[in-house]
């Protein structure tokens, strides 16, 4: 028996029919499942953050930054630390970095105490060659993170505003207000997964979260805002037009149905190019591409397991 789910024509003009899935896919009648996933994601995060917090970077925590690659082979960690210390660096913090290189991370001298280092480096490990010197001192570093969290703040209430303004004309039977609320409590989800990974780096692998770091979070916020837009307009669309005595739960339902395909495809292409700059790009592009794949992924999932089955479980609650 011919399915009624489809309204496509082949090149004769007979009707392809095709399965109807929003069935199949009931997402907001398995909205428990998706609750309880991302809260145990999202407990795991905020726990690693509050167990080893984030490994501050030169540009939050004030210091010097120098960065070396070694002509011959690299020497032990070791070595360049002993040498460092005679030069009255006692306290340096060294990584390797690419093949034959070191990040010597200090406190903040003058320059003729980096002159001397890099001269005492280069008398007891022959040609190097200095790729990068910084100096941040604490005072810029500590404002630099008082704008970070401030400009985090000013972007979320942006976001619940705009939110809130464009869905005014749909404010039944869900308030426009509460589209602003969820979108925020979506963005929470997407934003703690990367500081909780990174915070479980910055722990085991020593990695540090600078202002790079800063831009990747709003930039996932500026993405995922945009993800769960689309599927919330969608709802919008379906409720102006809606006829008949269709439940909101399955209008959501076929909202996401509808606009699923529309959110992998564009989630998938995203990550191939961040997954290429990961794996190809400059070693200092590297956390910043792994903070986006970790939020672009995340920002996938909340715009269509949390922000929607949300809306649903908020309607349901006001009608009892």
């Amino acid at each position: 028996m011919l399915s009624h789910g489809l309204k496509t024509r082949g090149i004769l003009g007979l009707k392809i029919n095709k399965i109807d899935f929003m069935k199949t896919l009931n997402i907001i009648g398995k909205r428990k499942i998706w609750f309880v996933l991302a809260i145990l994601i999202t407990g795991a995060c905020i726990g690693s953050l509050a167990i080893w917090q984030l490994n501050f970077g030169l540009d939050f925590t004030g210091g010097s930054l120098m960065e070396i690659s070694f002509d011959g082979d690299r020497p032990a960690i070791s070595e360049v630390k002993r040498v460092a210390g005679e030069q009255g660096i006692t306290e340096a913090i060294i990584q390797e970095i690419g093949d034959n290189g070191v990040a010597l991370r200090f406190k903040v001298v003058n320059e003729d105490d980096h002159q001397k280092l890099l001269s005492a480096l280069k008398d007891q490990f022959g040609a190097i060659t200095e790729g990068k010197f910084d100096s941040v001192g604490p005072v810029i570093g500590k404002e630099l993170q008082k704008k970070s969290f401030t400009a985090l703040i000013l972007v979320l209430i942006g976001i619940a505003a705009y939110v809130a303004f464009a869905f005014r004309k749909v404010s039944y039977p869900v308030e426009s207000w509460k589209y602003g609320v969820i979108t925020l409590i979506s963005l929470a989800h997407d934003v703690l997964l990367p500081i909780g990974v990174f915070a479980v780096l910055g722990k085991f692998l020593n990695v540090e979260v600078g202002s790079a770091f800063v831009a990747a979070v709003l930039t996932v916020l500026g993405y995922s805002v945009n993800d769960t837009i689309v599927v919330f307009d969608r709802v919008r669309e379906n409720l102006l037009r809606k006829n008949g005595d269709e439940e909101f739960e399955d209008l959501v339902n076929r909202s996401v149905n509808e606009t699923m395909a529309r959110s992998i495809n564009t989630t998938l292409t995203t990550l191939l190019a961040l997954i290429a700059v990961f794996f190809f790009g400059g070693e200092s592009l590297k956390m910043f591409a792994l903070a986006l794949i970790i939020g672009v992924a995340a920002g996938a999932y909340s715009s269509i397991f949390i922000a929607n089955p949300l809306l649903v479980t908020w309607y349901k609650y006001g009608q009892k």
